[in-house]
């Protein structure tokens, strides 16, 4: 199956499922009611105001990555909230939302609750709080706030979660190249977009697929802020949770309290647009990288930044013809560009790219593996989260379908000149992609967010990010008429993420809703 790039990751069908009931707990749950909270739309009451049961998160971890986030930390708990699954029918089936918090240290000064998506889609919010409790508890933020992530519907602890391929199906997956771009190359590659989707379907149930889109988060989001008792929303949103955030805001403008939005998805462009505006990002990110690596004596690229795009592609091509054993799996060619992806998502990771493609160069690759692992979110035991499946799923419902092989072949093109590093060597491929066979149609459509009325929100671009490129957030912020701090660096967001500056202007405005001056910037 030919794979989108993050913008940033079988089960059956589970019965409906019922309300928390105070005094049916299991031993060690705190019964805690809160909502309703503000403005509740009539027919919602009973999950507006219901009442949540705190619990230890240990048994809310789906993966190995996850279950050592979520145990033996006595500062977080755990709860699912019900909500339905179609709004147009309230009273018939739910499912549940994941939640974890930390709560604010400072009680009495407390603010409220602020919740955060990590991106993807399909990214933990859960797992996302659980990483940033200890450094945010130090701070004022900490103090102030309730940190709360909340898994998506269809993501990761939520039930039911997306599920297309078992974990072996998925270790199979990532082996299939779908590199060859002759007529019977696409024809094969189209026939395995189809299966995927016929396996999406049978083991998910379209009317759950039809609902897993952000059109339906946002609804969620408005029954966490009311179930959690805040009157207002304060909302933290990374890469696809801006696209959340400013959903938010156009559905609910009267809920706001206060949005930030860091790597934005840029509200102006089309799919397309978007996706040769990731690759053009990715390889400003490996430019950066090559440059850095040049000055290294160990740069596995060599010395010359400008032949950089040949080295790397002279390493990886031959992978196409021949994977590397890695402890009895194999890197094929998808998963060291997967792997090198993932290094640009953060200068952090140039240091282990560089000691991954050293290794290919001696036939091993150990660390190319262990970075693709992580874009995949594979743990130790070889469990996928649902991550991969649930960004499918949600981007088939959330943007238009291309079925115009003419127009797929001109994107790939175009995203061919936008990365030569990535370039395999192969014409434009013009394969139709799992979205194209879906079993439901799109329920909503990428645009320029309206939000009459919001309070002001901040926005944050990084000049150097990969995924989200720059303008993509200077454009959203003009489209919400926000403010906007502009980071200058080589990363995938910035926000609480250890930049004092950055994370100094952005805590006074959750704490305070003052925004930064006017061409505030940081580095």
């Amino acid at each position: 199956m030919r794979r989108q790039l993050l913008l940033f990751l079988a089960l059956p069908v589970l019965a409906a499922c019922s309300t928390v009931v105070p005094g049916r707990a299991t031993p060690g749950t705190e019964i805690e009611q809160r909502g309703p909270a503000g403005v509740v739309p009539a027919g919602l009451e009973r999950f507006y105001g219901q009442a949540l049961g705190w619990e230890d998160c240990t048994p809310y971890a789906t993966t190995g990555s996850t279950k050592s986030a979520f145990s033996n930390k006595s500062n977080i708990e755990c709860t699912r909230v019900e909500v339905p699954l179609d709004y147009a029918k309230p009273t018939d089936r739910t499912i549940k939302i994941g939640l974890l918090r930390q709560r604010a240290t400072s009680p009495e000064q407390r603010v409220g609750s602020l919740l955060i998506n990590p991106g993807g889609p399909g990214g933990s919010g859960m797992a996302a709080a659980a990483s940033m409790a200890k450094d945010v508890g130090k701070t004022d933020l900490g103090s102030r706030f309730d940190l709360v992530g909340f898994d998506p519907r269809g993501v990761g602890a939520s039930e039911p979660s997306v599920r297309c391929l078992t974990d072996p199906e998925r270790d199979a997956e990532r082996l299939d190249l779908d590199v060859d771009t002759s007529p019977a190359g696409v024809a094969q590659t189209e026939a395995e977009n189809k299966a995927y989707a016929d396996k999406c379907a049978e083991r998910n149930g379209p009317e759950f697929l039809e609902h897993v889109g952000t059109r339906d988060v946002v609804r969620d989001l408005d029954v966490l802020r009311s179930a959690l008792g805040d009157a207002k929303l304060s909302f933290i949103g990374y890469s696809y949770g801006t696209r959340i955030g400013s959903e938010y805001a156009e559905a609910f403008p009267a809920n706001v309290r206060a949005l930030v939005l860091d790597g934005a998805v840029d509200p102006t462009q089309s799919e397309a647009d978007s996706l040769v505006a990731q690759g053009a990002g990715f390889q400003k990110a490996f430019t950066a990288f090559s440059t850095w690596c040049a000055a290294r004596e160990d740069c596995a690229l060599g010395t010359d930044p400008a032949q950089a795009n040949k080295a790397f592609r002279d390493l990886t091509l031959p992978l196409i013809q021949k994977p590397v054993d890695v402890e009895g799996r194999e890197l094929s060619y998808t998963d060291a560009i997967t792997g090198a992806i993932q290094a640009m998502y953060s200068e952090q990771l140039w240091s282990a790219l560089n000691a991954g493609l050293a290794e290919l160069r001696n036939n091993r690759a150990n660390t190319l593996m262990l970075l693709a692992d992580t874009y995949y979110d594979r743990d130790e035991q070889g469990r996928y989260s649902s991550i991969t499946d649930a960004f499918t799923a949600i981007k088939c419902v959330d943007d238009p379908r291309q079925t115009d092989r003419a127009v797929l072949a001109d994107i790939a093109r175009r995203y061919k000149e936008a990365a030569p590093f990535l370039d395999d060597g192969n014409p434009p491929a013009a394969a139709l992609d799992p979205c194209a066979y879906w079993p439901v149609p799109p329920t909503a459509t990428p645009h320029v967010p309206k939000a009459d009325g919001v309070p002001p929100v901040l926005v944050v671009s990084t000049t150097g990010d990969p995924a989200t490129p720059y303008e993509a957030g200077v454009n959203l912020a003009k489209a919400l008429a926000g403010g906007l701090i502009t980071f200058q660096g080589n990363q995938h967001t910035v926000y609480l993420q250890g930049n004092e500056c950055v994370d100094t202007a952005g805590n006074d405005y959750l704490i305070n809703l003052t925004l930064p001056e006017s061409g505030k910037t940081c580095s």
